[in-house]
Parts: structure tokens; sequence; C-alpha cells
């Protein structure tokens, strides 16, 4: 399948970032050691994929307030279209991010205008587009020409079943970590999880992420199911690698790279975002390819 443009139904939304020496215990307090206010979540994807020169549309909702003015600045910063109008009655949601000093990021998030169905039906779509759908709000799944990229996220178990079960069936690609793809298939072992997913889905090719040992593929049609390594690096902040990897991978369709060469590419690039403090941190598509030249 080809790729020429990534329109994005899920939701950007504004991440409160602060960095903690751990979690603080229940009723208890912490001293944050740096804090960051940025645009996040689907934002995320939208930015590593035009930053490897895809374009890309955003069909989700944003509000009227200080919030969604900054989703807007951030958006245009990367050149990404907008094509809902402000939500007059509210203004864009926003998380608050605790990320642990190895890395590991806690959420809690407050939804606000982002939560808006994104318009993606009404755009005119060929199959060479893909639509990234969030579980963090799924659309009911409308007919269109366009490929469909779903990522269930961590609330995978709470989609009611009505919901998730005809994007399953119709999505073409689906993407989760290790833990959403033991939520919804009951097995720990990552390869055992993808084939499930392979079982689950309709016609999806399926990765599931690994972390910092890279992704395993299962290409829909294909026998095999391959583990791809990542590059190894010292973590400093994981919050946004998922959606980095996502938007990537796009991308790297988008180039005519094979499923297994663009999962290759999107665990570099989530390697190189991990190094990086904050949420948007996925590389361009010139300091991905001198940072991989630099590691050989």
């Amino acid at each position: 399948m080809s790729v020429r443009r990534l329109v994005l139904a899920g939701q950007a939304i504004v991440d409160v970032v602060l960095r903690v020496p751990a979690l603080p215990e229940r009723g208890g307090d912490m001293i944050a050691t740096s804090a960051e206010i940025t645009a996040g979540g689907g934002f995320n994807v939208m930015a590593a994929a035009a930053r490897q020169g895809l374009p890309v549309l955003y069909a989700g909702g944003h509000g009227t307030g200080p919030w969604g003015d900054l989703i807007r600045a951030a958006l245009a910063a990367e050149g990404i279209t907008i094509l809902q109008p402000p939500d007059p009655g509210r203004d864009t949601g926003f998380d608050v991010a605790l990320v642990e000093p190895d890395g590991e990021r806690t959420f809690a998030t407050h939804l606000g205008a982002e939560t808006l169905t994104g318009n993606w039906p009404g755009t005119p779509m060929t199959p060479d587009d893909v639509v990234y759908l969030s579980g963090y709000r799924l659309p009911e799944i409308q007919p269109t020409a366009a490929q469909v990229f779903v990522d269930p996220g961590p609330l995978a178990t709470q989609i009611p079943a009505d919901l998730l079960d005809p994007v399953l069936a119709r999505c073409d690609w689906l993407s989760c970590n290790h833990r959403e793809a033991g939520l919804l298939t009951g097995s720990t072992e990552p390869l055992a999880a993808a084939r499930l997913l392979l079982e689950r889905t309709g016609q999806a090719t399926v990765m599931v992420r690994t972390g910092a040992a890279g992704c395993v593929l299962a290409v829909r049609g294909e026998e095999t199911i391959t583990h791809i390594p990542a590059p190894a690096v010292a973590a400093v902040d994981t919050t946004g690698a998922g959606d980095t990897h996502a938007g990537v991978f796009i991308a790297g369709l988008a180039d005519g790279l094979s499923p297994a060469q663009a999962a290759a590419r999107a665990n570099a690039a989530a390697a190189f975002s991990v190094t990086r403090p904050g949420p948007a941190t996925s590389p361009t598509r010139a300091a991905l390819d001198a940072w991989l030249a630099g590691r050989r």
C-alpha cells in the first residue's frame, strides 16, 4: 500500500510535564525537579510524521482558550492543516504527566474540546491516505477509501465492544504496546499476542511495541511474525515514544519502505526520542538520518 497523507482523527491535547524523583505516596506531595507545558497526545503523532516530510491534516477538535491557542500554534509551527473550527464553548483538555528518573511516565487527564469526533469522512480521501484513530476516543467507523491505522492506547479494555470490534475488523494497521497487547489478548508474550491480534482483526498488519527491545511485526498474509530490534539507548523520558513510532512508521510507508523497514525506522526514531526530555521529541528526517549514520 502506498501513502500520500496522514489524517489524524484523534486528539491533540496539552501536556503538563513534571519530572519527579518518584511518584508521591497517596495523600503526599513531591517537589518536581522541572516542568514543561507543551502540545501532546495526537499532536506527537502528527509532528513525527510531518518532520519526516509527510503532509498531515488534523481532523480532531480544539477549543477556545489558552490551551486551544497553544495547540493551534504548535500545529502551525509543524505545517499541519486544521480541518475543524474551534469549539466556542470549551477549551482543549490537558493532562499532567509525572516522569520518573528512569523515563517512565504516569498520566492524569482532563478532557476538553479535543473529544469532538473528527469530520474525517467528510474529507475527500483516497486509498493512499491513512486515517489515524486513537483508543482515547474512537469514532464510529464509517465507510472510507482511506487506510485506517489504530492505536487502542492504555484504555484499550475500557473501550465498549460495539466501538472497538468494528474498528479492529476494518483497520489496516494496528499498533499497541506490550501491556496493551496483553490486555487485549490475555497473553504476556509479545509474539503470541501479535498472532492473537492478527486473528482478532479482519485485515490488519499488527505491531506490538516492546519498548527498548523494539517491536514485533505480524504482516497480514505472511506466515512469519518478526521481532525487529531497536537501537540501544539510555532513556531520559519515554513520553510520546509510541506516538513517534506511529508517525514515523506511517511516513516510512509513504517513502516506499516495506512494513519491516518502516518499523525499523520507527524503532530508531522512538529510541532517538526517549533520549530527549519532553513528549514531542521525534526527530526530523535529516536529524534521524544523521543519528543513524553516526551510530554505524
